[in-house]
């Protein structure tokens, strides 16, 4: 039996509507991610982007000293506390001790020492003066060689935050990168970073759309090549289409610019996270009945 709550949940994911959402659920046995798979072969869905639509609040943000970069996200439970100067000092004070200190892990990190105790114990601190909870979900630090430069870019606020290192490329290119990958959302750099499994999953989701548009077993193995290249052309940063001239792709223009993209981290706040559901009417009429 296929709950209506698990309905809901692949028809926010997908997009589809509820009855094609309860035919691929009772088709996979209610698994969430199969489900998605079953619509997108079936062409009723674009599930795979929608499903990493973004959730939570909070902040991402970057800090770089010298050839040492920081690059962090930070959650609230509303966009109006991520606004907050409280809030902002603690990323600022998260972002400054890491920049300071040779870790890892997000649970070295906490244990991290700031002017007002760990990292937890900050974290601690402030959602019990601010009143909602907060969490320091992930950090990368980078560090460059001379020859090297860093682009970072902050879209909206803080929404969004890129950081790149470019060989042989100035810091100017380096943040067009950035600007690029904060609008274009490349999961990679290169196609060789994609992982084996991801490419057969999309290939043998690819198959099955090309067969159930009545194309024969051979042909919609021909099919997958080329919509496999598109595939790859969509996640991959380096074969891209530069956003600001679409004659080249961002490797070709960082190439023309004398450089190579050695890394790119792309951060968006709340990114694969369950959003809470915010019905006021609902949670009045609740607070009316329970009276």
């Amino acid at each position: 039996m296929i709950s209506a709550s698990l309905v809901k949940e692949l028809r926010e994911k997908s997009g589809a509507g509820m009855l094609d959402c309860k035919k691929a659920l009772e088709a996979v046995n209610g698994n969430i991610d199969e489900a998605i798979n079953w619509l997108r072969e079936k062409g009723i869905s674009k599930a795979a982007k929608k499903a990493d639509r973004i959730a939570a609040e909070g902040l991402a943000a970057i800090k770089t000293e010298g050839n040492n970069a920081v690059i962090i996200e930070v959650n609230a439970e509303t966009d109006f506390v991520a606004k907050n100067e409280e809030f902002k000092s603690l990323v600022e004070t998260i972002l400054n001790t890491l920049l300071k200190a040779d870790v890892s892990t997000l649970e070295e990190a906490m244990k991290l020492e700031t002017e007002e105790g760990t990292i937890e114990e900050l974290i601690t601190q402030k959602t019990a003066k601010i009143g909602e909870k907060l969490s320091f979900r992930r950090f990368r630090k980078v560090t460059k060689k001379d020859s090297e430069s860093f682009g970072s870019y902050i879209h909206m606020g803080g929404k969004i935050a890129v950081l790149t290192v470019l060989e042989g490329a100035n810091e100017e290119v380096a943040r067009e990168v950035a600007m690029h990958a904060a609008a274009m959302r490349p999961k990679y750099v290169v196609r060789e970073e994609v992982p084996a499994e991801e490419v057969e999953k999309e290939k043998e989701v690819l198959k099955e759309q090309a067969i159930n548009e009545g194309k024969p077993a051979d042909i919609a193995e021909k099919m997958v090549i080329g919509r496999v290249n598109k595939f790859y052309k969509e996640i991959c940063l380096e074969e891209q289409d530069f956003v600001k001239d679409s004659s080249v792709t961002v490797g070709n223009y960082v190439k023309n610019n004398g450089g190579k993209i050695m890394t790119m981290i792309r951060f968006e706040v709340g990114e694969g996270m369950e959003k809470k559901e915010e019905n006021f009417a609902e949670e009045v009429m609740n607070q009316i009945n329970n009276k």
